[in-house]
């Protein structure tokens, strides 16, 4: 079933005067149902005058014409996608418009009776395809969104991240036609983890805030709002269960935990706020963390040792089924050409490199876009997944040699988008998209070469810890 494909992310967003450059940033863990489905990363060239496209789902009967003009995106769908679906699940197009699709978010029974999904509707497998090629800003891509479900419905829940330099927005799918979007303030940022997350909605200011139209008439009609005052979304068509204090909710304590340290909460709380402040200046670097994070140095940690119970009574950030995790950036202290950066982990999240792609390109390496449906050390995908399975093999013994390999990873990093920022300065058009293009490659080369050395030292170490073994005299 298409239901089953999407179970569980986690989404941070990040306004502008929130970050540490003045980025915007909308970053999100894709997870699977299954550990192992095989993704690449590619290229859709700009396509001018194309006539009679149709996106088709592989899992539905959803289908729609799509404009004739298209600008140019990068997306991370799956390798068997006629079994699969597309699920291109993020990228940045020309414009430098980020969108992530889809968290996965449930209402609940009230709303739904009277609003129920639809089960030929636009679902995640298709949404990025549908609006990313189409829209030259965040409000735009919210717009668009909001107009293809008044049309074909949706048959999930469905939440969605879209940003520009500008804007940063959260857009919440929650039954058939009806959504509420929500602007991040620009010295905000806002963690969701797969329940229904804004909270009090303002309808006399439509520049924070975009609706589904009729939704305030739907919920009077149906005696939805379940407050004596104010009209709280989360509340109206949101879920509060066993599982959101569990599965979801202590995940986004612990990000706002890290942010916010001074503030006390429960992790099973069901009214963490979504919008949320901080004196903390958040980088790429923290926002990696927290995709990777695993209650680390709390009770609830799966990796540490002992057998306290309570180390498995919440669901970690970071998991094993991860099949991508990405940061999309989009920096205003650069030139706009180049601004757009696309940081983009195959592996466990927890263990692996984020690499950082301008998305100023014309293709993807081949290690990236080629990938196998079975382990290949060639494939981008099966190499950090590889190396991702020997850490946690031997976590205690292996967990600060890792942590040693990203930090020099980030460093190196860091080093070479200042090195390509100067030298961008001297190309323009498409000698500019080719320079870039070819610095993406040399990056990917290079971190290949480096992920494998480390493979080797693992691999190495692991033979010396096996179980298999007995103190034995030398000279025997």
């Amino acid at each position: 079933m298409f239901s089953k494909k999407r179970t569980a992310c986690t989404t941070i967003l990040v306004g502008k005067k929130a970050s540490l450059d003045g980025s915007t940033m909308i970053a999100r863990n894709d997870d699977t149902f299954q550990a192992v489905a095989p993704h690449k990363f590619e290229y859709h060239q700009p396509q001018n005058n194309q006539q009679k496209v149709i996106v088709k789902s592989w899992l539905n009967n959803f289908q729609a014409a799509v404009p004739e003009n298209s600008y140019g995106w990068p997306g991370v769908p799956n390798v068997d996608y006629q079994h699969e679906g597309y699920y291109d699940e993020s990228g940045i197009n020309t414009k430098n418009v980020a969108m992530s699709a889809t968290e996965s978010t449930y209402g609940n029974e009230r709303a739904l009776a009277y609003d129920p999904l639809i089960p030929d509707g636009l679902d995640e497998d298709c949404i990025v395809r549908m609006v990313l090629p189409y829209v030259d800003s965040a409000r735009a891509a919210v717009q668009r969104t909001g107009e293809l479900i008044a049309q074909f419905g949706s048959p999930a829940g469905n939440s969605v991240l879209f940003s520009d330099n500008n804007d940063v927005w959260y857009m919440e799918i929650v039954t058939g036609h009806h959504w509420v979007a929500q602007r991040i303030p620009d010295d905000a940022y806002a963690i969701a983890a797969n329940r229904v997350s804004i909270q009090q909605v303002d309808f006399n200011n439509p520049h924070e805030f975009m609706w589904s139209p009729g939704i305030q008439e739907f919920v009077a009609q149906y005696h939805l709002n379940t407050d004596a005052q104010g009209w709280n979304f989360r509340h109206i068509f949101g879920t509060n269960n066993q599982k959101d204090h569990h599965y979801n909710n202590p995940r986004v304590w612990f990000g706002q935990r890290y942010f916010n340290p001074e503030i006390n909460q429960n992790p099973e709380d069901d009214e963490l706020p979504f919008i949320c402040h901080t004196n903390h200046k958040i980088s790429v670097e923290d926002i990696e963390y927290l995709l990777g994070s695993h209650y680390n140095e709390t009770a609830y940690d799966p990796l540490q040792s002992g057998t306290d119970p309570k180390k498995y009574l919440y669901r970690p950030i970071g998991l094993n089924r991860t099949q991508n995790s990405h940061i999309l950036q989009i920096r205003n202290n650069v030139d706009p050409q180049f601004a757009a950066i696309m940081w983009l982990c195959l592996g466990y999240p927890t263990f692996s490199p984020y690499l950082p792609f301008y998305t100023n390109m014309n293709d993807t390496d081949p290690s990236f876009n080629d990938t196998a449906m079975t382990f290949n050390l060639k494939d981008a995908y099966w190499l950090y997944k590889g190396m991702s399975v020997l850490v946690e093999a031997h976590y205690k013994e292996f967990v600060q040699s890792n942590i040693d390999f990203l930090t020099q990873c980030r460093q190196q990093f860091r080093s070479a988008i200042v090195q390509t920022d100067q030298n961008a300065l001297h190309y323009q058009g498409t000698e500019l998209t080719k320079f870039l293009t070819q610095q993406n490659q040399s990056l990917v080369q290079t971190n290949r070469q480096q992920t494998l050395k480390y493979m080797q030292d693992l691999m190495t170490q692991s033979i010396n810890l096996s179980h298999l073994t007995f103190n034995m005299d030398k000279n025997l």
